[in-house]
């Protein structure tokens, strides 16, 4: 039997990582810096392991990892949130036996860079938006015009801080709230779509394109439909060609009114698309390196947060005038929280939410700071262990 070590246990994605794993054979073991008891409850889970913070403490983090690895015999080290970054940048302090679903640093800081990803995916099949660079609001203003434009920091996610502007840039609007660089690009008016994949040394190993149905404003999915691109599949496997990545490799895209693909920015994680995945779909192979040909999801069946769906989702639809159209959709996807006979994982999502609530208080800082503020990472110099 192999063993998996599953990192950012608090992710939705790391719970369904572990069904699939524990599913298909493997002993799961889950790794965070912050309580994790949603996945940390589940059934398919062997042992939960709490960790230093990768950001505020590398050295601990990267030897509790080592010590973990060694003690546990891990086979495979799967991130799911930004811990990915710390993870490449001190993969060489880990044991060498054990393969790590990560690239090299350099790769992941070149496509965590929203500025740096444009220039990246060039000439690889899809509309890259003409996009600048910025130090100041002034200066995003005089490169737009009155044009329609987003504006958004290098280093985000969630779509924290992403402002749209489908008007310009407005005349009062407040300067950049956070310091350093920040990205100027064209309004893409239609469809959103996200892709995530799985690729080892530029071969694509598992796909997936789908739609994010219902969103917590410009943020998070929590209902995603799968949406077939045969043009996002070939870009995909152009860049992952041209980087010669490994790793989890996950876009959000724009379908533009006239039918282009433009291709918005990169994550080199996971995200909401490994829910679309089934139990019996190779993606632990995959992510092993061993898949002999590209996986895919082997249903078209909805997947969502039902809890947020249910809630926030509900919201959303009677101010929109959408309950039936919500109803219907609410009862055709499938929970990835609570599955047939493991059901735990919904409580101890519950607790952790309280945890991170408790902790926001404390330290005077919203939800999302709290969630993730132990794991970000926005380009500042990793210094050697």
């Amino acid at each position: 039997m192999r063993n998996v070590l599953i990192l950012g246990g608090r992710a939705p994605a790391a719970l369904d990582h572990a069904r699939r794993f524990a599913h298909q054979g493997w002993t799961v073991t889950i790794g965070d810096s912050i309580p994790c008891r949603l996945s940390g409850w589940s059934r398919a889970v062997s042992r939960s392991l709490r960790l230093p913070s990768a950001r505020l403490a590398p050295r601990a983090y990267v030897q509790a990892l080592g010590d973990a690895i060694d003690r546990h015999r891990i086979d495979l080290v799967v991130p799911t949130c930004e811990e990915a970054f710390f993870l490449s940048r001190y993969r060489s302090s880990l044991p060498a036996t054990v393969r790590v679903a990560v690239d090299e640093f350099a790769t992941m800081e070149v496509l965590h860079s929203k500025w740096l990803f444009l220039g990246a995916a060039q000439g690889c099949g899809a509309v890259v938006p003409d996009s600048a660079c910025v130090d100041t609001l002034d200066q995003a203003r005089a490169w737009a015009g009155t044009d329609a434009v987003v504006l958004k920091p290098e280093y985000s996610r969630f779509g924290v801080h992403v402002r749209l502007c489908p008007h310009g840039i407005a005349d009062d609007a407040r300067a950049f709230e956070v310091p350093g660089r920040w990205v100027v690009q064209r309004f893409c008016h239609g469809r959103e779509l996200c892709s995530y994949s799985v690729v080892d040394r530029g071969r694509v190993l598992a796909h997936v394109s789908y739609r994010p149905s219902y969103r917590l404003r410009a943020s998070s999915s929590f209902l995603f439909e799968i949406e077939p691109s045969a043009r996002i599949r070939a870009f995909v496997e152009n860049f992952a060609r041209k980087m010669k990545y490994t790793g989890q490799l996950s876009f959000d895209w724009i379908e533009s009114d006239n039918g282009d693909i433009q291709v918005l920015e990169c994550n080199p994680r996971a995200i909401s698309g490994v829910h679309l995945f089934g139990l019996d779909d190779a993606l632990p192979a995959a992510l092993a390196g061993s898949a002999d040909t590209c996986v895919t999801p082997g249903t078209t069946e909805p997947r969502a947060i039902s809890a947020v769906m249910l809630l926030a989702g509900g919201v959303q639809a009677l101010h929109a005038g959408r309950v039936g159209r919500w109803w219907h959709d609410l009862r055709r996807s499938r929970d990835v929280i609570v599955t047939r006979g493991d059901p735990l994982p919904l409580f101890g999502g519950l607790l952790d939410l309280a945890s991170c609530a408790r902790l926001a208080w404390r330290d005077r800082c919203s939800l999302r700071q709290a969630a993730t503020g132990d794991i970000e990472w926005d380009g500042e110099r990793l210094e050697a262990l």
